[in-house]
């Protein structure tokens, strides 16, 4: 609520990238810092929707039958299915296959955000962002539980960082500081060339 004051007026997006969850979010933002962007300036939003099964509704909200602003996506392999329906269903195309969701601006993460940071950094540096967190002790703890012993180390970080309510929150902008750019993950490119105004 403004009450009228025009300098608290808050102009309407001009492009909204939908993702699930507030971890997804402070990624795309530190790579958009990283990569000289402001997005508050360029107009986009980064919105967490609170799960894929929730992707329908803001894609109605923001989408040709709604304010059909530019958008684009992201979420993880699991949920591809639930956000192809979406699009399906908010009347962005039929039968599309992940090619045409990237077309679209949607992409998907294999196997997910964590999975993707770790394969681009390698395991030797997500350690070290878990140290800088204070979270060394409790990984190597979590590496000698029976169920996770026999493991890849990838596999064990992956799992770790999804163990803790806020960790992912907490160490996605670290992970994505640590990137070598060449080697950032394509669909968190990808999802930001797609709403850069400048290539419009």
């Amino acid at each position: 609520m403004t009450d009228g004051d025009p300098d608290l007026e808050v102009p309407p997006p001009r492009a909204v990238v939908l993702v699930e969850g507030v971890s997804d979010r402070l990624a795309l933002e530190t790579l958009a810092v990283r990569r000289g962007r402001d997005l508050r300036a360029e107009g986009v939003l980064i919105l967490p929707v609170g799960g894929s099964k929730n992707i329908r509704r803001y894609l109605e909200l923001f989408g040709p039958r709604g304010s059909d602003v530019r958008l684009a996506g992201l979420c993880d392999a699991a949920e591809e299915g639930d956000l192809r329906r979406g699009l399906e269903l908010a009347g962005f195309g039929s039968d599309l296959d992940r090619a045409a969701m990237e077309r679209l601006g949607f992409f998907v993460c294999v196997d997910d955000l964590e999975d993707e940071l770790i394969r681009s950094l390698g395991a030797i540096v997500v350690e070290r962002v878990i140290e800088a967190l204070g979270d060394l002790g409790p990984f190597r703890t979590f590496q000698r539980q029976p169920a996770w012993r026999g493991r890849t180390v990838e596999e064990q970080l992956r799992r770790f960082l999804g163990t803790h309510g806020g960790r992912k929150a907490r160490s996605a902008p670290l992970l994505v500081e640590a990137l070598d750019l060449t080697r950032a993950p394509p669909p968190l490119d990808g999802v930001l060339a797609h709403v850069d105004g400048s290539r419009a």
